[in-house]
């Protein structure tokens, strides 16, 4: 029974890649994964696969996720429909900025590294400004996904000063160390994927070099500029939202965190900075007689209309990630990895029982909850900084984030770039994959030295 946990992520994937469909992968996953936990009946598990999916509105955290994403949609087509975002990049290319293709990949990439307080922020910031900039410079969509994904998460892991290192500290606190904080941020320079991954990003930007499905995305297309945008009118269209956007975010982070962004509540301050941003976007728009009323509200429908499909993908994901948890998925691979383990291989092992945890369910930070605890107490009993098997965990958990079809971080990266999301997976993945490989060495050797 603890091996078949393993088949509907499995038959997920497999799914999403054959017949290109992740709705359809999805779902057969989450009834196949209900039914193994009903007992293998699968009318009993149709159902629960129906009540899991409801299940996810319970929580809190995922019911704002799954709102800000739709109104990210109304705050795009605000932006977008008004010129805002047409005049932020014709004046970042006419002063020299992002005059080149080097400079504007390395500018959307610094955005992406700047914002390191939310993922789900930085994605959508550095998204938003990138289109227009890759666009104009007939850069590929999927180049722009992956350049934002590549610098949300892995620098969220590195600079701990967010809700990644609140949550990280969290789990290590459980354990009998001297200190927490020091494990923590002692893990920085062991999390050799999430350091590779930033020096493949910039070294991306500054040759413009790609390969592998990349080179094959950028080659079908030299302009990607649609020939009916609106014409450029105020940059502030786009800015001003954004700078209130990410201030929110910074701001309602410190407020629920009583004063520490750190404790702040993620989800909750995404939500009320992406409403707040709405609603200035809204106005600045009305005060100038850009669009009436009645125009920006069918704009803002339509913008969160062309989001359904993407967020419809989000709800199905966390549900089929809850349904795993309930399953053991993540649980059995864990403990297959963390078996009878020579010390030295001890890093390499959790880096891929990470990855593949990762890969499976979807989810970086569930996989730390799976793999943390078993971590923690391995260092201690074989004489292994804790700080190098806990940078193996957070690695690894990214790393199997980025080669996942059914994970959440790369579908809004999708949703920011405007891409496909199964075209975003396959044309990073060879670029995650030879960064893990790397990265992979590393804790070998690592593992003989300490």
């Amino acid at each position: 029974m603890e091996l078949l946990t393993v088949l509907p992520p499995v038959v997920a994937i497999a799914i999403a890649i054959i017949w290109r469909n992740v709705y359809a992968a999805l779902i057969v996953a989450l009834v196949l994964s209900e039914t193994l936990i009903a007992g293998f009946n699968p009318g009993v598990g149709m159902l629960e696969a129906v009540d899991r999916t409801v299940a996810v509105f319970e929580s809190t955290g995922n019911t704002r996720i799954l709102l800000f994403c739709l109104l990210i949609g109304a705050l795009i087509a605000f932006m977008r429909d008004s010129g805002g975002v047409a005049a932020t990049a014709k004046a970042m290319i006419n002063s020299g900025v992002a005059r080149t293709r080097r400079r504007a990949e390395l500018a959307v990439a610094g955005t992406g590294s700047a914002i390191f307080v939310e993922t789900n922020v930085s994605l959508l910031s550095s998204g938003v400004l990138g289109r227009p900039l890759y666009d104009a410079h007939g850069l590929s969509r999927e180049r722009l996904a992956y350049i934002i994904d590549s610098t949300s998460a892995p620098i969220s892991v590195i600079l701990l000063i967010n809700g990644w290192g609140a949550y990280a500290l969290g789990l290590v606190e459980q354990y009998e160390f001297d200190n927490a904080v020091a494990v923590v941020a002692g893990s920085v320079p062991w999390n050799f994927y999430a350091l590779l991954t930033l020096v493949g990003v910039y070294l991306t930007a500054f040759s413009g070099k790609v390969f592998g499905p990349m080179r094959n995305a950028d080659a079908r297309l030299e302009q990607q500029a649609d020939d009916n945008a609106p014409e450029p009118t105020k940059a502030s269209y786009m800015w001003l939202p954004l700078v209130v956007m990410v201030g929110g975010a910074l701001a309602f982070m410190t407020w629920t965190g009583g004063g520490n962004p750190i404790n702040g509540s993620g989800s909750q301050s995404i939500l009320w900075s992406i409403a707040l941003a709405v609603v200035v976007a809204g106005l600045l728009l009305l005060k100038d007689r850009v669009f009436t009323a009645r125009e920006l509200q069918d704009k803002a429908f339509k913008g969160i209309g062309e989001m359904v499909p993407l967020v419809t993908v989000l709800l199905l994901s966390i549900a089929l990630g809850a349904s795993l948890r309930a399953l053991g998925t993540g649980d059995y691979i864990a403990a297959l990895a963390a078996g009878t383990l020579p010390p030295m291989a001890v890093p390499a092992i959790l880096f891929l029982a990470a990855g593949l945890t990762s890969f499976m369910t979807g989810t970086s930070w569930g996989t730390y909850g799976i793999l943390v605890p078993i971590a923690m107490p391995l260092a201690q009993a074989l004489g292994i900084p804790p700080s190098l098997a806990l940078a193996a965990v957070l690695g690894g958990g990214v790393f199997g984030d980025h080669c996942s079809p059914i994970s959440d971080t790369t579908l809004v990266a999708s949703v920011a770039a405007g891409t496909d999301h199964l075209s975003h997976v396959r044309t990073q993945m060879p670029y995650a994959v030879v960064a893990a490989l790397i990265a992979g060495v590393m804790y070998l050797i690592a593992g003989l030295l300490v």
